[in-house]
Parts: structure tokens; C-alpha cells; sequence
């Protein structure tokens, strides 16, 4: 099988490095280039150096275009604001797009929207196949238990995560509101803090919590009077989510132009 070039964004970043490593040991993969931010010290280096498994002959380079030119398939774990040129980018070489970004905004969704006419999108707010066997666990309870069960999502991250909450404690929010037949825009309460009064009955409750380097924890609790039941997922390695990342751009290299979820790369759209 030929292997499928991968061209990584942010590639000196924690994911950038996890992705690295991760490429370098999947059999069908293959590093071909990465990019770094304009005047980054890290421009010209071997990016397999910095991730410590050795050089793989690939240079850094900051102009983004040059890795869409030369992959197949390009992974995106960076900013939102880049997240526009990287969706045009991607619209004009028809390579495959995968973007782990969280934090995304209706602008961004309508970047990618309009670029999946061209070329095949992975969107993923997470991407480990047990985060996605919990989020249909959680559409089933949602749509099993009625409004006397109220639904709160409990996420952690390290500290320097910049969004909250979460772009996978919205991914289980979208798969509790589902299971409700409701949009998750009209039922969720993503902030409390001071005399806020009751909890709305039916609505699905948020709370962030950031420290240390926690990877990723997410607990989903449905609470009713006298019994509760929680769902939960910890991530303790980034590596989990670059193994998706990979797995998604060699799934996605050879789909149609579209805009795909990491549950139809994962089979589990069905």
C-alpha cells in the first residue's frame, strides 16, 4: 500500500510532536512536510529532531501552502482565527483536511462548509474512539430517561487551554441534546455564578475546570431525585488523539469532497 503524505500544521506544539511521532510509526503514513508560524526559531529544523525519534529529512517551513501542495492529507490542531485560510488552502489543492481546532465559531463552520465542496473535511472536537463509544452511550441515556433527570457535563483540562468549556464536552452535549430531540443551542446553561436561581428543568449544565497538565477528563452525570449515573472518559496521552488524527487522514484521503466526523471515520455513524 502506498503510503499517504502527511503534512502536519503547528508542527513543533505538543500535538504537532505527538502527530510526528505517531506518523513516524504507522506503517501507511508519511511525513512529507510542516509548518510553523511566520519568524518561529524552529523555521529550517527537522521537525523528527525536535520530537526526539530522530530526523526525517522534512525542514519546517512557514509558508502553510507548501504543505498542501505536498501532502495528501493535512492535520490541523491549531487556531481558529487560521482556520479560514487553512480551509481555503485545502478547497484549492483538494487535499485532505483534518482539523482537531477547538473553539470554533458560525465563521469557521461556514470556512469549512464552503471548502468541503472541493476536498474531503474530517471535523473532530476529539478524536479517541473511546470519547465517541461514550457520546453514544450518552445519546441512548438521553433519549432513555426524561426531563426528571437533569444532565451536567464535568470537563478538566491543563491549564493552558484557552476555550472552555470544552470542544468535546460539546461534542457530549450535541449527543445528550440528540437523544432528546433538541438543539443543544436552546438547552444549554454554560455559566452559574451568584443567585442564578433554580436549574432549569430540562437543560444541559456545563462547568470547567483547568490545572496542572491534565490531558483531557470528561464525566457526563444525570442526576434524579435519590440516584445518579455518571459516564466518564480520561485521557492521560495526547498520543490517543494523534492516533485518530492519523487514522482520519488516511481514511480521508480517498473520500469524496465533504465534510466528515471522526464517528464515520471510526464506523460508528451507522
Amino acid at each position: 500500500m502506498t503510503a499517504v503524505r502527511i503534512g502536519i500544521i503547528g508542527i513543533t506544539g505538543r500535538m504537532g510532536q505527538a502527530l510526528v511521532r505517531e506518523v513516524a510509526n504507522t506503517a501507511n503514513a508519511a511525513l512529507v512536510a510542516g509548518s510553523e508560524r511566520p519568524g518561529s526559531p524552529q523555521i529550517g529544523q527537522d521537525p523528527g529532531l525536535l520530537a526526539g525519534i530522530g530526523a526525517t529529512g522534512v525542514k519546517i517551513v512557514e509558508d502553510t501552502a507548501q504543505l498542501f501542495t505536498a501532502a495528501d492529507a493535512v492535520i490541523d490542531f491549531t487556531v481558529p482565527a487560521a482556520l479560514p485560510q487553512h480551509a481555503a488552502l485545502a478547497a484549492q489543492s483538494k487535499a485532505a483536511y483534518v482539523v482537531g481546532t477547538t473553539g470554533l465559531e458560525s465563521e469557521h463552520f461556514e470556512a469549512l462548509k464552503k471548502a468541503a465542496h472541493h476536498c474531503a473535511i474530517v471535523q473532530g472536537y476529539n478524536m479517541s474512539l473511546g470519547v465517541h463509544l461514550v457520546a453514544g452511550l450518552v445519546r441512548q441515556m438521553a433519549a432513555a430517561l426524561d426531563e426528571n433527570w437533569d444532565i451536567e457535563i464535568l470537563e478538566m483540562h491543563h491549564r493552558m487551554k484557552v476555550d472552555a468549556p470544552s470542544g468535546t464536552a460539546i461534542l457530549l452535549g450535541e449527543a445528550a441534546a440528540a437523544g432528546r430531540g433538541v438543539t443543544l443551542e436552546k438547552v444549554a446553561d454554560r455559566g452559574r455564578d451568584g443567585i442564578t436561581g433554580a436549574r432549569k428543568r430540562g437543560s444541559i449544565g456545563f462547568a470547567a475546570l483547568r490545572g496542572g497538565n491534565v490531558v483531557g477528563e470528561h464525566s457526563v452525570i444525570f442526576a434524579a431525585d435519590g440516584e445518579r449515573v455518571e459516564i466518564s472518559h480520561k485521557a492521560t496521552d495526547r498520543s490517543l488523539f494523534a492516533r485518530g488524527a492519523v487514522r482520519a487522514a488516511i481514511w480521508a484521503k480517498s473520500k469524496p469532497p465533504g465534510i466528515y466526523r471522526m464517528a464515520d471515520v471510526l464506523g460508528l455513524s451507522g
